[in-house]
Formats: C-alpha cells, structure tokens, sequence
C-alpha cells in the first residue's frame, strides 16, 4: 500500500475491524477505483445527508413554535435571516439605501458571508421562479413571513445553502487528505464527524471551514503566497483563519523562513482588502456594523464569560469583558509562542501548522465572549490533522456533542430549576465542553514535546518539503506496522 492503513496505525479502528476480520494484511490489494479520496468524499455525502436529515424536522414541520425546535435541537440561523436581512427582496447586503435601512437590517456577518447569502438568495429567487421584488417592497415587511410564496423560498434557500455547504465540506475531506502525504485517511475522523452532522448546517462557518483545509494543504505544498491568499479569503468570511498566521510565523521562526511568513502575511492582506472593497465602497457604514456589532456583544451563550455573568449579581460589564477577553488571549498567543519555539528541538521536530492552529483558535474560543455551537467547525480540521487519533477525537467531540445537547436545552428552558434561580446544568455544559478541548489541546502539546508520540511523521506536510509528494521525507514507509513500530508505540496507547 502507497499509504498508512488505519486498521493498522490506530488502535480503536483496529479494534472495530476485528467485526470484518481485523486489520488489513500485508498482502491486501487495492481497489482500482474506490481510493481512499473517494471512499472519504462517499463518507462525507452520507454524513452530510444525515445532517440534512437532522435540520429537516425544523423545514418541513408546520405550525411549531421556537421551543419545539429547540426540543428538537435542529436550529438553523438560514432561515430565520431571509426576510429580516432583506433577502427575500434581494437587498444588496450593504445597501445604503434609506427605504432600505428603514425595512430591513444590515448583515451583522463578514463580507464573505454576506456575498454568500445574496448569492444564495438569487438562485433561491430564479429556482422559485422569479418573484415580482417591487411588488414585494410595497408590502409591509410582516406580511412577507405569513406569504406562502416566501415560505416555499424559505425551504429551496436552505437547501440551496445546504448543497453548498456540502460540496464545502467535500472539498476540505479531499484537501486534507492530501495535507500528509501518506496519511489520506487522517481525514476520516473530519469525514465522519458527528459535529459536522449536527451543526454543519446552522450557519455559514463551512465557507472559512474549507478556506482553512485549503490553507493547510497549500502550506504542506510550499505554497506561502496560495497559502496567504486562502487565509486572506477565509478571513474575509469569519476572523478566525487570520489567526493562523501566527502559527506560520512560529514554524518559520524555527525554519529561518522569513520570506515564506512575509509573502502569506501580505498575500493575506491583500486579498482581505480586495474581498471586502465591493462592501465598503458600497456601503461604509454597512459594512462597519460587523465590528460595531461584536464590540457592543456582551457575554453571550457557550462562553466562559456567561458562567461568570450569571454568577455574578451584576453581571459583567461589556468593556471589561472586551478588556479582558483579549488581554487573556495575548497571553495565551505568547504561551504558544513560547511552546512553539522550544518544542520538538532535540528532535529536530518543528510543529505542524495543524497543531500549533488548533492550540491559537483554542485558546480563542475559550477567552471569547461568544461560543456559539457551530464555532465546533472551526477546531474540526485543525484537530483531525494535529491529533489524528481516533481516541483522543472521540473524547473531544463527545465534549461537542454534549455542549450542543445542553444549549438546546437551557434555550428551551429545560435545564430550569424547579425552585428558580440560574440554571448550572448549563454551566455544566459549557465545562465539560472547554475540559474537552483543554484535554485535547494538552495531547497535542505532549506530542510537540515529545515527537515519538506524534502519529505523523517528523516533517510531514511541512513547508520545508523539498518536494512533499515525492520526496518521501513525509511518507511513512507502507510496509511498516506503526502500532508495532517502537517510534510510534506511544502514539496509540
């Protein structure tokens, strides 16, 4: 085999093939056609389906109110946007126009995400069969959510996103499978994510999701300017990606690669600035409610900064908590800065780009005063490249899962105490989620320090690769048994 198996490489896949016969042998064939790629695009499909499936009682059912689609936990935020952000009338996203602000509000998401949504509004409104707009803008806006024509809009708007966020998600298994060379199936745990089945569909994060796997492989293909470019992109639709730019500096601070952090840095710039020119020039003050709008957010839901509001008999102060959010988060950049720079060196064993990400984006998330359920997404590649284990990502994604079953509830008013008071099962939640990522977050840190544990190969997929297809320096060899193999026999245990 011309790649590492998983039945073979990691013990709980091993474990579950004894049902089919156990690991694959040393003289196994290959299947012509169906190639790990393809098997992990099908894997994709069906979970995605499954996530289509799990949104579809909150589309179909008719005449339920909010707390129903809480109970049943398939909240999307796609629907509820069409008409209030002007959509159903194809209201350019950052439309100064006075008739315009005064019927509808601005899109509070960035310009990638606003292009997105308009964009799939007009295809939403040519499959509907082209709906009169000037009509519509005559209307009262109330009178549009009881028009049964927008109601049909509503449902071929989901869906239209809905085949979109799946050739996303497509396109990111396919890239990560080739961010390792060697290690194809390091994808499946992206592939079969059970986060990906339940908040895939809840907002438009797929968009940076896939721009980051795009990111990824284009770093692991020496490729700094493709690289700053999908960065670019992917912070152009949520901030996050920006933040892996800190991970190349750290990985070209121990290569001595100067040029290759300058040409993404600025690659980066460049393409954020030209994706966000149509929003401005078109509308300044639209286009700033974005970053006036996080600025003005108090603690909100999932966030650690909620525990700490409602414990309080105060609360927490907006600005304090903006304060305070980002002094905690320089200082976790530097706390990885240092772990990055001193990490791996008697080994010779720089970081991967996936490891050092997760432990940034982490650390965001945590300190943030928003962690809305969806943001799972962010993590979910970054996390199957660091820690390809499917242990360790089991553990961390039933932490997801659990958080995803808890918010629902506390929305819901489910988690209510019977005697009144604040509702700590969802402190709970919130916990368990954050101990989860911190679990994860500390395997990965033990295996900077100590390579022999990292399941992937010393400079896999790294920048450096002379040529990381065919150079070899990032491929296992095939014909060795890694759970058997001494240099990984503390990766599986």
């Amino acid at each position: 085999m011309p790649h590492v198996h998983p039945t073979r490489d990691d013990r709980v896949v091993g474990a579950v093939s004894e049902v089919v016969g156990g690991p694959v042998g040393d003289h196994a064939g290959r299947h012509r056609w169906w190639t790990p790629a393809r098997v992990l695009l099908l894997l994709t499909a069906c979970t995605f389906v499954l996530g289509m499936v799990q949104k579809a009682p909150c589309s179909l059912a008719e005449g339920k109110d909010q707390q129903w689609v809480y109970s049943h936990m398939c909240y999307t935020d796609l629907r509820p946007l069409y008409v209030p952000r002007g959509l159903a009338e194809l209201a350019w996203p950052y439309s100064g126009d006075e008739e315009t602000r005064d019927r509808y509000e601005v899109m509070e998401y960035p310009v990638g995400i606003a292009y997105w949504a308009y964009g799939a509004a007009w295809v939403t409104q040519v499959l509907g069969g082209g709906p009169d707009s000037d009509a519509r803008a005559d209307r009262p806006v109330d009178d549009l959510y009881a028009d049964e024509e927008v109601d049909d809009e509503l449902s071929i708007f989901l869906l239209v996103n809905a085949v979109g966020f799946g050739a996303l998600a497509l396109l990111a298994v396919w890239l990560m499978s080739r961010v390792n060379p060697g290690r194809p199936w390091d994808a499946a745990a992206f592939a079969l994510s059970p986060t990906l089945v339940l908040t895939g569909l809840i907002n438009w994060d797929l968009i940076a999701v896939a721009l980051v796997a795009g990111a990824l492989w284009a770093w692991a293909r020496d490729r700094p300017v493709l690289t700053g470019v999908l960065i670019g992109l992917g912070t152009a639709a949520k901030l996050y990606p920006l933040f892996l730019l800190g991970a190349i500096l750290i990985i070209c601070i121990r290569r001595g690669r100067w040029g290759a952090f300058a040409l993404a840095t600025v690659w980066a710039a460049v393409t954020w600035v030209a994706a966000n020119l149509p929003g401005y020039l078109s509308g300044a003050e639209q286009w700033k409610v974005f970053w006036s709008f996080n600025a003005d957010r108090g603690a909100d839901l999932g966030s650690v900064w909620m525990i700490i509001d409602q414990v309080r008999d105060r609360g927490v102060e907006v600005d304090t908590v903006n304060t305070w959010s980002w002094i905690l988060f320089v200082a976790w950049c530097a706390g990885v800065l240092v772990l990055g720079l001193l990490a791996g060196r008697r080994a010779d064993h720089v970081p991967r780009l996936a490891q050092l990400g997760y432990l940034i984006v982490v650390g965001f998330l945590i300190v943030n005063k928003v962690y809305s359920p969806q943001y799972v997404l962010w993590l979910l590649p970054l996390a199957v490249l660091a820690r390809p284990r499917w242990r360790d990502q089991i553990i961390w994604q039933a932490g997801e899962v659990f958080y995803f079953c808890t918010i629902w509830w506390y929305l819901g008013g489910y988690l209510q105490p019977a005697g009144g008071g604040d509702v700590g099962f969802y402190w709970v939640g919130i916990s368990v989620r954050v101990a989860c990522e911190l679990y994860l977050a500390a395997v990965i840190v033990r295996d900077m320090f100590r390579p022999d544990h990292d399941p992937v190969p010393a400079d896999a997929g790294s920048a450096l690769d002379d040529d990381p297809v065919e150079g070899g320096r990032g491929v296992a060899d095939p014909h060795v048994d890694p759970v058997a193999d001494g240099r990984h026999a503390g990766a599986v245990g």
